[in-house]
């Protein structure tokens, strides 16, 4: 394996949550404490260098974009054809992306993520799941979520739920509000959000396990949020910049590649998330990666397909955060790599000496427009189409090892 020198780079360290001038040396595979005199060299003036983006909750393998993305780890949600849910789906799927992005697969809580019966969680662990998740629907039986609650606690698994009532939300697209009554489309009030992690909390509290919510989304939300981290639940959540950045107006006239899961919510939602971001509620930005054909936007808003492509443009959009002075750029590290690891107990998200050598070099003010026609991922549907952003990957380097970034389509 060819050792590696990084000179000249603005370091971002996550863990120390310091940014400062230096070198980074890898060799075999990780960090090393110094240089080795035949290491190649990446001149990294002018550049930042980070640890690579761990995305916590992609619901599709598409490496050209997780590469061009910054993105050197996955966890894979469940939600595939045929559902992660016996232990052979879980080893097939961890060594689909290697060796350019290690996928962690998130094993289906449920059969077919049916909602009803438990899978062997126990089985699926020892193969390689680093969770076990719900899937894009939570489940509706409060006593089968104990039980699977119980039985992650007793594994020290973290359970990944969805946080939506689909009492309320089951044939909503969009939120209640000015919106969607405009465009007479079928919604549901925000509060289905807040009535799905309140049930979960209280059931994490009792058994002792660990909740992360994937997506959260309003201010009751995180209310519900912050107020039990207080209390010593063990509970974490994440967030996309497109609930970060977007609010329902950007629907605008039926814009399908607006469409979430959840949908986008209110400005003042949306406000509340900048701050939970800011006081430490939110632990995750994730991609929420899940592109979705033409086959499947090009349909009247009620019935295309929820999703968009996050992986390409996490880093470009998140570093907005940055300049406007939500957060600093040792902390957005955090959400998009320290943290992940450290709820998924996969390496990654470090700049210490002997850390896996998974890392980003950015050029944080490079400007560039986000198109969709010319995206590296499955498909390009981001509601961020033609937006003017600043930042752009220039080396992904997995193992230590430069992975070629693909070309445009």
């Amino acid at each position: 394996m060819t050792a590696l020198t990084i000179t000249g780079g603005t370091l971002v360290d996550p863990v120390a949550g310091t940014v400062s001038q230096g070198n980074v040396a890898c060799a075999n595979g990780v960090i090393a404490e110094a240089a080795s005199d035949t290491a190649q060299t990446i001149n990294a003036g002018g550049l930042h260098v980070a640890p690579g983006i761990v995305d916590l909750g992609a619901f599709s393998i598409d490496i050209p974009a997780f590469t061009a993305g910054g993105i050197t780890r996955v966890a894979l949600m469940p939600d595939q054809s045929p559902a992660i849910d016996e232990p052979a789906m879980v080893q097939h799927a961890a060594a689909a992306g290697k060796p350019a992005v290690w996928i962690h697969p998130i094993a289906a809580a449920t059969q077919g993520l049916n909602g009803e019966d438990l899978t062997e969680i126990g089985l699926m662990q020892r193969a390689g799941a680093v969770a076990i998740s719900t899937g894009r629907i939570r489940i509706a039986d409060s006593g089968l979520m104990h039980r699977l609650l119980r039985y992650a606690a007793a594994l020290d698994l973290m359970v990944i739920a969805h946080a939506e009532d689909e009492g309320l939300s089951r044939h909503a697209v969009a939120t209640n509000g000015e919106t969607a009554t405009r465009l007479g489309l079928p919604s549901a009030p925000a509060i289905s959000e807040a009535m799905a992690i309140a049930r979960d909390i209280m059931l994490a509290e009792e058994t002792g396990a660990h909740i992360h919510f994937r997506i959260v989304s309003t201010a009751r939300g995180f209310d519900l949020i912050r107020e039990a981290k207080a209390r010593g639940v063990h509970v974490s959540c994440g967030i996309t910049p497109g609930h970060l950045l977007l609010c329902d107006v950007d629907i605008g006239t039926y814009r399908t590649f607006a469409k979430l899961s959840p949908p986008l919510r209110s400005a003042e939602d949306r406000d509340a998330a900048l701050a939970a971001l800011a006081d430490g509620t939110i632990d995750v930005i994730c991609s929420g990666h899940d592109p979705q054909g033409p086959e499947a936007k090009r349909l009247p808003y009620a019935d295309a397909e929820p999703g968009m492509s996050g992986a390409e443009t996490l880093l470009a959009l998140s570093l907005n955060l940055v300049r406007e002075g939500h957060i600093d750029m040792a902390r957005l590290f955090a959400l998009l790599s320290r943290n992940p690891a450290t709820l998924l107990g996969v390496d990654g998200g470090s700049l210490s000496a002997e850390s896996t050598a998974d890392l980003v070099i950015f050029d944080a003010d490079a400007p560039w427009r986000v198109d969709t026609m010319a995206m590296a991922s499955s498909a390009g549907n981001t509601p961020f189409d033609e937006l003017p952003v600043q930042g752009k990957v220039i080396h992904t380097i997995k193992g230590g090892q430069s992975v070629d970034r693909p070309p445009s389509r």
